[in-house]
């Protein structure tokens, strides 16, 4: 086990919030999340990840099937929510860098009309529903929203 690498205790926290393969148990599951950790852990690139977690593309592939699936977000969700029943949460250790959360220079002073800004708002809220209901970002409908150009059509069309 190499230094950083998951203790027993950890990897049993971590090992029933990873998925397993269709075909069964992946053998090399923690090899694969502590090269993960790792990767992240050092910043390097993928190709420079030691031999011993196994060759850079099985952890990588792994890493992308992670995320796609939203199995990180998941874990890290789980995580928080053991150490909250454990009384092991420390929210003092919460805060927002600066230099990480900033909004793009076009951003910065952006007028909208009235009628775009309820619109938007009224999305935003109908997406935030469907995400409680389904646990997905999907919203289940066709995908396109209907935007007033504020002259009374709903397409943006003039009337006739």
């Amino acid at each position: 086990m190499a230094r950083g690498d998951l203790t027993d205790e950890q990897w049993t926290l971590i090992e029933p919030h990873l998925p397993i393969a269709a075909v069964g148990p992946i053998p090399d599951l923690r090899k694969h999340f502590n090269a993960v950790m790792w990767r992240f852990r050092v910043g390097s690139p993928w190709r420079d990840l030691p031999q011993e977690y196994g060759p850079w593309q099985s952890a990588y592939d792994r890493f992308r099937i992670w995320a796609g699936q939203g199995v990180l977000q998941h874990l890290m969700e789980a995580m928080i929510a053991e150490a909250a029943a454990r009384g092991q949460t420390d929210m003092g250790l919460v805060s927002v860098d600066s230099a990480t959360a900033r909004a793009h220079h076009h951003a910065a002073g952006m007028v909208l009309a009235p009628e775009q800004l309820a619109v938007l708002e009224a999305a935003v809220e109908a997406e935030k529903g469907a995400a409680r209901r389904d646990k997905s970002r999907k919203t289940g409908g066709t995908g396109t929203t209907h935007v007033s150009s504020g002259d009374g059509s709903a397409d943006g069309t003039a009337p006739a």
